[in-house]
């Protein structure tokens, strides 16, 4: 989280605040379909800071397994990634 550390914590601080809103808008009582568009736009928001940390495991430490010619911690970083796609896709 070296690089991109600072835009994460922002857009986590904003996802909190778009939290606390979905949760007054329920205990006022909000119609249904404007409370289910915050949490579309919270779940869009989230999906943002994954990609993120994402960019920064690939810049970091993908790249740094690749650098070290060592074949377990590339295989290991690959399988990592390979993970977080099937997760993705689900």
């Amino acid at each position: 989280m070296k690089q991109r550390k600072q835009a994460t914590l922002q857009r986590l601080a904003r996802l909190e605040g778009q939290v606390r809103g979905v949760m007054r808008m329920i205990e006022e009582d909000r119609y249904c379909v404007d409370i289910l568009n915050q949490t579309q736009a919270i779940r869009s928001a989230l999906a943002q800071v994954e990609v993120l940390i994402l960019q920064d495991h690939a810049d970091d430490c993908v790249e740094q397994a690749i650098a070290s010619g060592d074949p377990e911690g590339q295989r290991q970083k690959f399988r990592e990634l390979v993970g977080i796609f099937e997760k993705v896709c689900r």
